[in-house]
């Protein structure tokens, strides 16, 4: 359906001045969000809220003064009865928080249903539309040239020529977003759940990146606090193809994310030593991968480690040694990440003393669960079983010391190899003190 169909020219004409309102609105939110850091400047609050609302409002501010121009929505979900209409873009624009958007963002959950409703699930929708617009568009409203109605309340089961022609477009230039043609096979992968790690792979050309950067969106959207502070860091094998990625997110309303290279973040760090070629060899050898994972797990010992009393209030409740030793060994064959596993223990352990309780007077509170959780004895016993360590800790255990070498290389390297890769001098103690990692590079010649 194009707008040389007179019958769907009424339709194009609202949609173009449904734009026209959405972009007078989002100048008004830039507006806005610039008085407001104004404004913040004089909020009476104590210092620190003063300073965590002061940059609130300048992000807000420069996120939204950074969005590059383009089309503000790409698609509308028509619901069946009373469910109304919404317009689906890449941010949220409204004229008042009170009031319906004008744009959802693709990312909330209502617009799921955009990607994921089909004729035979359609989830509510009545009529899905899909915008046609000029290629390039920076976006004015005249550049809508076309659109699609998908009727899946009726059934309806399309292919669409408008993602066909925005997928099959030549690319030329830097990457562009594809939230207008996530299919949903890719949109379960962009909101797959925070705690999930997800690897996409595919041939040349079939969205990876793409698909990646999207959920990197995603997440940023969906979790804000909990993603901004441990940070994003999207890595990059290379300057060149950072460049080329550089403005999908912006594009999709995210700005201040790093980018960078792994040679980046390794210079970030002084080096202080150079393997030869023999100990760069083995050190790329697939074969270390074993060996630190037994430098690791040698770190989980139960002997000696005794029996647990937990307090709780006047009592105290008992797990026996031997139980415990159960717990850390039933985690330790499961084979979880590392700091997977010491909290797996704890809360078994947890649950251990749980069982107890309500045998004796029936089930806690989760005041009393978190309560116990935390108790000084349990963070000990863990300490003790499977302490809390830090990757250089574990790397300079092993090449500084022949015997923990040779416990973790036995029946992997030879003696030889192990010979190799330890440190003839250690790094000085004084980058440890400044909380400095030591950096030993291998020789990337020799690296295969």
């Amino acid at each position: 359906m194009t707008s040389t169909e007179p019958a769907l020219q009424h339709v194009l004409d609202r949609e173009r001045a449904h734009h026209e309102r959405c972009r007078d609105t989002l100048a008004a939110m830039v507006e806005g969000a610039g008085e407001q850091v104004v404004i913040g400047e004089d909020v009476a609050a104590s210092g620190a809220d003063a300073e965590v609302l002061g940059y609130q409002l300048r992000s807000r501010a420069k996120a939204l003064r950074e969005l590059p121009e383009g089309p503000l929505f790409f698609g509308a979900l028509e619901f069946e009865g009373a469910g109304g209409r919404l317009h689906i873009g890449r941010l949220r624009i409204t004229e008042h928080p009170a009031e319906p958007p004008l744009v959802v963002d693709w990312r909330a959950p209502v617009s799921r249903a955009f990607y994921q409703a089909s004729a035979r699930d359609p989830q509510g929708v009545a009529v899905r539309r899909r915008f046609g617009w000029a290629p390039g568009s920076r976006g004015d409203s005249r550049d809508l040239t076309g659109l699609e109605d998908e009727h899946l309340g009726q059934g309806e089961n399309r292919a669409s020529d408008i993602v066909a022609r925005e997928i099959e477009r030549p690319r030329v230039g830097p990457m562009r977003d594809i939230a207008a043609t996530i299919q949903p096979e890719q949109d379960d992968l962009v909101r797959e759940d925070l705690t999930v790690s997800v690897c996409v792979q595919g041939a040349p050309g079939t969205g990876k990146t793409a698909v990646g950067l999207h959920r990197a969106a995603y997440l940023l959207y969906t979790h804000p606090q909990r993603v901004r502070r441990g940070g994003l860091l999207i890595l990059g094998p290379n300057r060149t193809f950072l460049s080329y990625i550089a403005e999908v997110l912006p594009a999709l309303g995210e700005t201040g994310v790093r980018q960078s290279t792994p040679a980046e973040e390794i210079a970030r760090w002084p080096v202080r030593g150079v393997d030869d070629e023999s100990a760069a060899v083995v050190k790329h050898d697939a074969r270390m991968a074993q060996v630190l994972r037994r430098a690791l797990y040698a770190r989980v010992r139960t002997e000696g480690a005794g029996s647990l009393a937990v307090p709780d209030g006047s009592y105290r409740w008992r797990v026996p040694e031997a139980e415990l030793a159960r717990i850390v060994e039933d985690v330790r064959e499961e084979e979880p990440p590392y700091g997977v596993g010491r909290e797996r223990v704890r809360a078994r352990i947890v649950r251990s003393v749980r069982e107890q309780v309500e045998r004796r007077a029936g089930p806690p509170t989760n005041a009393w669960v978190r309560r116990v959780e935390r108790a000084r004895p349990v963070s000990a016993y863990l300490d003790a079983v499977w302490p809390r360590v830090r990757p250089e800790e574990v790397v300079a255990g092993l090449l500084g010391d022949r015997a923990v070498l040779a416990e973790a290389a036995d029946g992997l390297l030879d003696p030889a190899e192990q010979e190799v890769l330890l440190w003839r001098e250690p790094p000085g103690r004084g980058s440890r003190r400044a909380g400095r990692p030591p950096i030993w590079c291998s020789s990337t010649r020799s690296a295969g």
